[in-house]
């Protein structure tokens, strides 16, 4: 029998609404530190394309279906989630932010950094865009460049280099809505390829130089890394999808067979296939079947992948980290299931590939079906949503539970800014209080 109320205490809840599924992981860290999932349930998604939400009523259904099945088998109720935000909308540039202090001989605390984040918020976007991370990247205090964390340290003048994401206001709302209309609350919102980086890459890959490519359904998301911090992003509007309906189109099948041949005798190298079956497909209502060749079907796959990694190299090289990725390329995301898919990679872009899989930070006895690069972006958001609520960025399920009904309902997540407000108060108030 479960310890409920144990479960709930750290107890996060992560969304991933994809274009090809909805998934729900819930979880918590164990006493070394690695997560403990304790509940998981995916479903099919039709009311997402490329990303992004198409159909409020579809996405409800299917994330109200993973979400009963996620508490069912980690046998509590979830009031929050914390959500994923992915689409051809998202967008990311880099800007210089300056913050001249009173005093030289205090030192540079949190606070002074959070000045500095908070001011980039102010940037001018274009009309119904929003910034969804301002992410730091090297400081510069009194024109001694480079520092990575300058807490501690003595200064007047103090620069830093900001990684701005920015994304459609109208995509989040709609995330909002769809999880609202299901009783619960978006705890908070986190770009896709950042959870996937979060949950396959290891810190030495991020010291290194890394290119994540998280193929899902309907895109393809792209985040580098290098010494250690995020240095580019970016969403490319093909994925696993537009493979289905190249194969639907050149072998003239129906979408679901055109699925089924892509999953069970696919391959993303031509080359590797020696045996060159013959496979053979029902006809409709009583016609013929038709015959496809092992080898054309990889074929037809290897064209579109090919043009997918061809996005992938123009965004490196757009990053300017083209020769300084020394851990090169490591695939995740449904799409990294084809066959050979990363020796593929390697040919096309001259950089060793791996296939990345989202078990390094999971417990020990993780259920098989998580061992998969199609979870990586749901087990990284739970990631984030676990290090908010250890941070008291985020207040605990008991916390939410009790002041539900203080707080009026709002899309834009006002009610929430006061609720973190009031939480953080209590936090300082009383640091050694539970709630």
């Amino acid at each position: 029998m479960m310890d409920t109320d144990h479960n709930k205490s750290g107890l996060a809840i992560a969304l991933d609404i994809g274009t090809t599924k909805v998934c729900a992981i819930a979880g918590r860290r164990d006493r070394h530190g690695k997560l403990e999932v304790l509940g998981f349930g995916k479903v099919n998604s039709e009311g997402v394309l490329r990303g992004v939400v198409s159909n409020i009523e579809k996405t409800v259904n299917a994330i109200s279906e993973a979400v009963a099945s996620a508490q069912r088998s980690a046998g509590t109720d979830f009031k929050v989630v914390h959500v994923g935000i992915a689409g051809q909308h998202i967008k990311s540039l880099q800007h210089r932010g300056i913050l001249t202090r009173d005093n030289d001989h205090t030192e540079i605390s949190q606070r002074d950094i959070e000045r500095l984040i908070s001011d980039m918020y102010k940037l001018v976007l274009p009309p119904g865009d929003k910034i969804l991370h301002v992410i730091p990247q090297e400081y510069t205090v009194d024109n001694e460049q480079g520092i990575t964390d300058p807490i501690g340290m003595s200064g007047i003048r103090m620069e830093a280099n900001f990684h701005i994401i920015t994304g459609q206001i109208s995509a989040s709302n709609n995330i909002y809505r769809c999880v609202e209309r299901t009783g619960l609350k978006v705890a908070n919102m986190t770009l896709e390829p950042i959870a996937s980086a979060a949950a396959v890459l290891s810190e030495e890959e991020k010291e290194a130089g890394v290119a994540l490519v998280d193929m899902g359904g309907g895109t393809t998301d792209i985040t580098i890394f290098k010494d250690g911090i995020i240095r580019h992003t970016a969403v490319i509007p093909f994925g696993g999808n537009v493979i289905t309906k190249d194969i639907k189109e050149g072998c003239t099948v129906m979408g679901q067979q055109a699925e089924k041949l892509k999953i069970k005798f696919g391959s993303a190298l031509a080359e590797e296939v020696y045996d060159n079956r013959i496979i053979s497909i029902p006809g409709l209502r009583g016609r013929d079947h038709k015959e496809v060749s092992e080898k054309n079907l990889a074929r037809i796959i290897q064209a579109r992948v090919e043009e997918i990694l061809d996005y992938v190299i123009w965004e490196v090289r757009r990053s300017g980290f083209e020769r300084k990725l020394i851990a090169g390329i490591v695939l995740t995301g449904g799409g990294a299931l084809l066959n050979h898919i990363d020796k593929l990679a390697e040919y096309h872009t001259g950089m060793s590939t791996r296939i990345g899989v989202p078990v390094e930070h999971l417990a020990h006895g993780y259920h098989e079906q998580l061992s998969s690069p199609i979870y990586a972006t749901g087990v990284g958001l739970l990631m984030k949503g676990l290090d908010d609520l250890e941070a008291g960025r985020i207040p605990t399920p008991e916390v939410v539970q009790e002041n539900e009904e203080e707080f009026e309902e709002d899309l834009s997540g006002k009610w929430y800014e006061q609720l973190f407000r009031k939480t953080k108060e209590w936090f300082e108030a009383e640091p050694d209080s539970e709630f």
